[in-house]
C-alpha cells in the first residue's frame, strides 16, 4: 500500500514502520495517525512479519509529538476525539500480538514518547530526547502518557516529568526504565534488528501470550495475575510448537515453530 507519511519495508520476518516527515521532525498529524494504524493492523496480519520496528525518519526525530497546527479551530468534542483515536492506536500497539520495538532515533516528544511507551521493548540512540512537554501549551499528556508513563516509571518519575514538563536525554531515559538500552545512532538500527532476530528465533504463540500475561498482569492482582499466567502457560503448553520446542531440545537441535 502507498503512504504519504509513514514508509514501510519487511525483510527476514522484520516490519518497518517508519514515520516518513522529516521536515516536520515527524511530528503526527491526523493523516500519519491513520496511516500509522494501517501499517501496524497490516503486519499484524502479515504471516511473513514476526517483530515490527517502529522508528522515524531521518537522524533527528523518533516524533516529536503532535502536529500542533491541527489543534487550532478544535473544540472539546473535537479534542476529545482526537486524543481517543490516538489512545486506539496505542492500545493496538501494545497489544500486539507480535513484538513491537521502538528505534528511538532522536526526538520523541508528548506523542513520541506515547508511543515508545506503547511498545513493548525500546531502544534510544545516545542523541535521543524524551519528555511529555504538554503542559507547556495549557493541556495534558492524551495518547497514554499519563497512565503508561505511571506503569513503566512510577507515579513519582511520572508525576515529576509530566507536570514539569521536563525533557530527558536517553542516559536519564535509560536510568529510570523509560527505555530498555542506549546505543550510537549508527548503530540504531542494527541493534534492533539484532534484537528482533533473536525474537523471531522464538515460538510465535509463546511471545503471543507472553505479551498477553504482562500485560494483562499489571491491571490485575498478583493472585488473578499468577492466574492468568497459569492459563496461557497451560494454553502455549498443548501448542505443536510447544512440542517441537521440546523435542528439538532433546534432540539437541534448532526448533521449527509454525506458530501453532
Amino acid at each position: 500500500m502507498d503512504y504519504r507519511n509513514i514508509l514501510t519495508r519487511k525483510a527476514g520476518g522484520i516490519g518497518w514502520i517508519i514515520v516518513n516527515r522529516p521536515d516536520k521532525l515527524n511530528a503526527l498529524n491526523i493523516e500519519t495517525v491513520l496511516e500509522l494504524r494501517s501499517g501496524f493492523m497490516g503486519y499484524v496480519a502479515d504471516p511473513e512479519v514476526r517483530v515490527i520496528i517502529l522508528t522515524g525518519a531521518g537522524e533527528k526525530a523518533f516524533i516529536a509529538g503532535a502536529d500542533i497546527g491541527e489543534f487550532v479551530g478544535m473544540d472539546e468534542a473535537k479534542a476529545e476525539e482526537y486524543a481517543r483515536r490516538g489512545q486506539d492506536l496505542t492500545a493496538l500497539i501494545e497489544n500486539s500480538r507480535k513484538p513491537v520495538i521502538a528505534a528511538i532515533n532522536g526526538y520523541a516528544l508528548g506523542g513520541g514518547t506515547e508511543f515508545a511507551l506503547a511498545c513493548h521493548i525500546r531502544v534510544a540512540s545516545e542523541n535521543a530526547k524524551m519528555g511529555q512537554p504538554e503542559v507547556k501549551l495549557g493541556l495534558i499528556p492524551g495518547f497514554g502518557g499519563t497512565q503508561r508513563l505511571a506503569r513503566l516509571v512510577g507515579k513519582g518519575k511520572a508525576m515529576e516529568l509530566i507536570l514539569s514538563g521536563r525533557t530527558i536525554d536517553s542516559k536519564e531515559a535509560c536510568d529510570i526504565g523509560l527505555v530498555n538500552r542506549v546505543v550510537p545512532l549508527a548503530e540504531l538500527a542494527g541493534t534492533c534488528e539484532k534484537l528482533a532476530n533473536e525474537i523471531t528465533a522464538n515460538a510465535p504463540l509463546a511471545l503471543q501470550y507472553s505479551i498477553q500475561a504482562i500485560n494483562r498482569g499489571l491491571d490485575q492482582t498478583l493472585e488473578d495475575g499468577l492466574r492468568t499466567e497459569a492459563g496461557l502457560f497451560g494454553k502455549s503448553f498443548l501448542s505443536e510448537d510447544s512440542q517441537e520446542g521440546t523435542k528439538a531440545f532433546l534432540e539437541k537441535r534448532k526448533a521449527n515453530f509454525k506458530g501453532k
